[in-house]
């Protein structure tokens, strides 16, 4: 198997890791930021009136409850500007909460701008913004390459111990056994793939992007 062929076959195991892992935090659920693409896009349907902007944001029972919303924010925030400015707060956070809830994932209120995500999730935003997947691929391969070498470095450094130094021996059952989780977890995302969609299709989408 030549250089490039295991990039690519990394690239793919470190983004469905990322995906399936990172579901609950904070980092990979920038939805609920002021300036993540939910808020994003309800401030866009507010100023044009147009909601079907944010109802791609919802599933699809949802979709009358944030019409309603929609419809009483537009009419509120016509009065006064601290009207409007309490009124578009609550049109987001009732889209976000309820965006959030079509995902599975609990709505802890709206955090504020700017926050530090790391680097995959602006590199993720980046490449689709500008339809340019390969700064991405190099964020997901470096991450990745810098983590099995590390940690199979460790294991070579503990591997020859006498048989009879039992902490050098359990040293390197220790870094064995970080090894091996850290391979398992890449491999077992490999299988699953993310929010509950099966590996196939998330790896049809990294091959065809």
């Amino acid at each position: 198997m030549d250089k490039k062929t295991i990039r690519v076959l990394l690239t793919c195991l470190a983004m469905l890791l990322m995906f399936s892992l990172s579901a609950g935090r904070d980092a990979f659920a920038h939805c609920d930021g002021m300036d993540g693409p939910v808020v994003t896009a309800a401030k866009k349907a507010l100023e044009t009136g147009n909601v079907n902007l944010v109802l791609i944001w919802v599933q699809p029972n949802f979709e009358e409850q944030i019409r309603q919303a929609f419809q009483k924010t537009l009419n509120v925030r016509k009065l006064t500007p601290e009207t409007k400015e309490l009124a578009d707060h609550y049109f987001f956070e009732t889209l976000v909460r309820i965006h959030r809830a079509g995902e599975g994932e609990p709505f802890t209120g709206l955090k504020p701008a700017g926050r530090d995500l790391g680097p995959a999730i602006p590199a993720a935003d980046r490449a689709v913004s500008d339809g340019k997947l390969e700064p991405l691929y190099n964020v997901l391969t470096d991450k990745i390459h810098d983590g099995l070498h590390e940690r199979f470095k460790r294991v070579m450094e503990k591997k020859k111990f006498g048989s009879n130094d039992l902490k050098a021996g359990r040293e390197f059952v220790e870094a064995y056994v970080i090894l091996l989780h850290y391979v398992e977890g890449l491999y077992d995302a490999a299988g699953k793939g993310a929010h509950g969609h099966p590996a196939e299709h998330a790896g049809e989408q990294i091959h065809n992007h």
